[in-house]
């Protein structure tokens, strides 16, 4: 299908209007990165992330008010992947020190349920655990799959025959079951998931994050490089930086103005400006390719025309490729829920930031450089 097949639009005439909106861009994301921050996940700042399902639909507001005071800090509650999911995030890794003994207590309750008078003691005793030590291998058996079975993360300390100790997590989760547990009458929960990073290895990965894009771009200035002229690979990586940070500037300007669009970066957004990186990177070796053409075939013609008469030539590609992958990141960030959302709005807006940085950055700077240095560019 060719569509737009005979434009001739004189994109590089109008390309100092646009060099003011990418600045006008770049410094409202500046002023928000600078004034308002970002908000990263617990991948990179630490903490505990916890995953309930409940067994029919629920309303996100009950469970805030149920959790508002359950004194676990800056507690976020937000639906995850459908009607009947919630996560709840922490900045803790563990409980504080006031509700610990409350989690314990709440643990040996439940065994005298089981086991009224059941002779135990205490052996070992952790910021997440705690470990007890029953009268016999049998015991601690049945007594560890009773617990399981109430919703209590409990296991064996060795898989030996003559085991006696049992070992209890006494972490966050305990502690929201407990207060959750009854709450919404017919509707019953389990946790699917919890995960915790330390504010160790979340630095760690941040700066993982940040080595992977900047080699990414890397490379792709050494492949440009080789594969056209110099200057091209530099038009073509800075226009990923133009992508890049135009995006992240999003992140910051919209947190808190629009509902829904409250994202924390974390590892899938990573991710995600990896895939922007070289998708991006795909659209702008395209525009170039039609150039080294060009040039080849219109030994005479000034630069800007060539560079003008290759972006027509590549609209329809541009449009027809470009708007199949919005609708399908358009569709992922309505529909796509809490999981996906940050993932479809990095390439939703990153695509169009990267098609019109093809354009506008990467071409534009070719044809300054030739016109600054009065130079024909030739292959």
């Amino acid at each position: 299908m060719q569509l737009f097949n005979n434009i001739k639009i004189d994109w590089l005439g109008k390309r100092k209007i646009f060099y003011f909106v990418s600045v006008g861009l770049f410094l409202i994301g500046l002023f928000n990165v600078i004034f308002r921050g970002f908000h990263f996940g617990i991948d990179f700042k630490g903490g505990t992330e916890i995953v309930l399902q409940y067994n029919k639909p629920i309303e996100i507001s009950k469970i805030r008010d149920i959790v508002e005071n359950v004194e676990l800090g800056n507690l976020e509650v937000k639906t995850f992947g459908g009607e009947t999911g919630v996560l709840l995030r922490t900045d803790l890794q563990n409980l504080p020190a006031k509700i610990y003994p409350k989690v314990v207590a709440n643990i040996e309750r439940e065994i005298n349920l089981f086991y009224p008078g059941l002779p135990k003691k205490v052996v070992d005793s952790t910021l997440s655990s705690i470990t007890y030590e029953l009268p016999n291998h049998d015991t601690t058996t049945a007594l560890i799959s009773k617990l399981f079975n109430a919703g209590y993360q409990a296991g064996k300390v060795s898989e030996s025959l003559d085991n006696k100790q049992m070992v209890v997590n006494v972490g966050i989760s305990e502690w929201i079951k407990e207060n959750l547990r009854g709450k919404l009458a017919g509707n019953k929960f389990k946790i699917i998931k919890e995960d915790r990073v330390g504010p160790k290895i979340g630095k760690e990965l941040k700066e993982n994050a940040m080595v992977a894009i900047f080699f990414s771009l890397l490379a792709i200035l050494v492949y440009l490089a080789f594969r056209f002229k110099f200057i091209f690979a530099l038009g073509a990586v800075l226009a990923l930086f133009h992508d890049v940070l135009i995006t992240l500037g999003l992140y910051a300007a919209l947190y808190g103005v629009i509902p829904g669009l409250n994202l924390d970066i974390d590892l899938t957004v990573v991710a995600a400006f990896l895939t922007l990186v070289g998708y991006s990177v795909n659209d702008t070796v395209i525009v170039f390719d039609r150039v080294r053409e060009n040039l080849k075939i219109h030994k005479t013609m000034p630069l800007i025309d060539i560079l003008n008469m290759s972006v027509n030539r590549t609209m329809s590609r541009t449009i027809l490729t470009g708007g199949t992958t919005l609708l399908t990141t358009f569709v992922l960030l309505l529909f796509g829920g809490e999981v996906l959302r940050a993932f479809a709005f990095t390439l939703f807006f990153g695509i169009i930031i990267g098609t019109y940085s093809s354009i506008f950055v990467a071409s534009a700077l070719v044809l300054e450089y030739a016109m600054k240095k009065k130079k024909k560019i030739q292959f």
